[in-house]
């Protein structure tokens, strides 16, 4: 989406004011994701837009790039400004998808670059959270943003080390990841199945620890942790 917010109202991107960046057509719209071990559920940041188009309407949190800057300081930049989430709150981001559609924007044609960034499950304050399975109506192209984009975090989970520890945490039980994959993929694996994909996963081992008896009984899940 266009950030109005970094431009003087009714300017077009590349043009310069002081006290602001100088902004390109590229838009980094970010996918801030957050687990509610309580829940099981991966929620999602959203922001209430305070400027026209689309005004009152949920929307992504997004910037546009600007000239000089990296992927990763747009979205920092962005999940920062538009969420009110401390950046030291973001544990890490990276990228996902390309969207070019002409009409995604009524103030003019943008490329929007789609990056994800996990965050503190502490930080629970500051943003709008959705579940992803639920996430209400956003504003310009961002429901196929997060509809395209929730197939490829799904794809990412236990194979990119980064964003699965961004995701669950320095450590976290068998129960918990289950319950990681079912949000992002819509379904629920073995857990055998899964502790042997886990156990592939470079840097994550599972340890000999078992969390807290559950109230329903059963056996505690086993606790894994991330080492290095």
């Amino acid at each position: 989406m266009l950030s109005v917010e970094a431009e003087p109202v009714g300017a077009r991107p590349g043009q310069v004011e002081p006290g602001h960046i100088e902004s390109s057509l590229v838009s980094v719209d970010v996918l801030a994701l957050r687990f509610d071990a309580g829940s099981g559920a991966v929620l999602l940041g959203v922001s209430r837009r305070e400027l026209e188009p689309f005004l009152g309407r949920d929307a992504l949190p997004g910037v546009l790039l600007g000239r000089g800057e990296r992927l990763r300081e747009a979205a920092v930049r962005a999940v920062a400004g538009k969420l009110g989430v401390p950046e030291g709150a973001v544990r890490a981001t990276g990228q996902l998808a390309t969207f070019d559609e002409p009409s995604r924007d009524p103030r003019g044609p943008t490329l929007s670059i789609a990056l994800w960034a996990t965050l503190d499950p502490a930080r629970s304050d500051g943003p709008r959270w959705a579940p992803l399975s639920a996430v209400p109506p956003l504003a310009f192209d961002h429901d196929r943003i997060v509809a395209d984009c929730r197939a490829l975090l799904g794809e990412r989970l236990w194979r990119d080390p980064v964003f699965t520890a961004g995701l669950l945490g320095p450590e976290f039980t068998t129960a918990q990841a289950l319950d990681a994959t079912e949000a992002l993929t819509g379904d629920r694996p073995y857990p055998a199945n899964l502790g042997r994909l886990m156990d592939r996963v470079p840097g994550l081992r599972r340890t000999e620890q078992h969390a807290a008896a559950r109230a329903k009984g059963g056996r505690p899940p086993l606790v894994w942790r991330w080492e290095g």
